[in-house]
């Protein structure tokens, strides 16, 4: 049974989210610690929603595949044999076992290890052993034609994977229009990516994870050894689904090796794109994915632009620097998590008119997306 907003947590904390004010209220509590109103994200906000969900470079051959989890639905990644990266509910037609269970590579073809229905990689179905009795390989009124793997809406934009689970999914160009014209100054053609780092769980509700990384406010004190990007200088940007905040150096800035002090953009595509521009030659892209109300899995891919080099010692200091940086921000997202718990949250606290409207906004179209 689907409940509403109502069901979950009536209508007051709702309203005072919604109150016109001044200085305004955040998102109630219950909506980053309750587990039914979880399961309504799950259904609408990644039911019907361009879901950032893979890297392109991490499936390099066809045959590889990688299983995701789209809100609690099961869904894996291919590579065809016209290189074509592909989308599909990762579930055999025939008892519904799941496909996949590790990233991978498959070969020609999927085989169901269950009763060996094999599919092409391009989801046809190929073989029904038996089906029909011993030696019988078919069944009066089955035909395979009709029992391929059902596809998911995917879109690959540069090395990023994108998939919407809705029946009429929205053009994704107009979504994203706002977040390429902030980058229209990288050659996304020529980006390469030199270092992962996977974070594993992280205990903490995705939105807050979000939150953390479009806003600017917390930069100056969360992050005061590994940064030195002073709030006076920082900007927050409203701009359709594209939300975050932007680093404009305007002084000197300390010069040691391992400290992030260049000018930047912190940008998002909601629902859970998140890019990080450094200037001159550095991006990192992060991989959100909520697998429980307070759980996120994360992870964090670093490209150098312009088809420029690094030597594997700075790339080892940027993996380091970023390694801080994130459980920094980990630390006050899961601190974050068990405050939403207090009766405090249950009216959302409140979000600076100047350094969140940024956050306020993501809030809103997080909300607009359940109702």
């Amino acid at each position: 049974m689907v409940l509403s907003l109502l069901d979950i947590a009536g209508a007051e904390s709702l309203r005072a989210f919604s109150r016109d004010a001044p200085v305004a209220h955040g998102l109630p509590g219950f909506a980053y610690t309750c587990p039914d109103y979880w399961h309504l994200e799950a259904e609408t906000l990644f039911g019907n929603n361009w879901v950032f969900a893979g890297f392109a470079h991490e499936l390099p051959k066809p045959g590889d595949v990688v299983p995701l989890t789209i809100g609690r639905r099961p869904v894996f990644l291919v590579r065809n044999k016209e290189r074509e990266i592909k989308a599909f509910h990762n579930a055999c037609r025939h008892r519904c076992l799941k496909l996949v269970v590790e990233a991978g590579n498959v070969g020609p073809r999927l085989r169901c290890p269950y009763h060996s229905w094999v599919y092409a990689l391009n989801g046809e179905l190929r073989s029904t052993p038996h089906l029909g009795g011993p030696g019988h390989h078919g069944a009066p009124g089955f035909d395979a034609a009709d029992h391929g793997l059902i596809p998911v809406n995917c879109i690959v934009w540069h090395d990023w994977i994108f998939v919407n689970l809705g029946r009429e999914p929205g053009d994704f160009d107009i979504d994203a229009s706002p977040l390429q014209n902030r980058l229209s100054g990288v050659d996304l053609g020529k980006i390469t990516p030199v270092a992962t780092l996977d974070f594993g769980e992280v205990r903490a509700n995705w939105k807050l994870l979000m939150e953390n990384f479009i806003e600017p406010y917390h930069v100056q004190f969360v992050h005061s050894i590994t940064t030195d990007q002073p709030l006076t200088d920082h900007s927050t940007i409203i701009d359709g689904k594209c939300l975050g905040s932007a680093v404009d150096i305007s002084r000197p800035v300390r010069k040691e090796t391992n400290t992030l002090a260049v000018n930047s953009q912190y940008l998002t595509l909601f629902p859970n794109f998140i890019i990080g521009r450094y200037y001159p030659d550095q991006i990192g892209v992060h991989l959100n994915v909520p697998i429980d109300v307070d759980r996120t899995v994360q992870k964090r891919v670093i490209y150098i632009t312009d088809g420029k080099d690094r030597t594997d010692e700075e790339i080892e200091r940027l993996k380091e620097l970023w390694h801080k940086v994130h459980k920094e921000d980990h630390a006050m997202c899961e601190r974050m998590q068990l405050g939403k718990a207090s009766r405090v949250a249950e009216t959302g606290g409140v979000l600076s008119p100047h350094w969140e409207d940024s956050v306020r906004r993501f809030q809103e179209l997080a909300l607009a997306a359940v109702r």
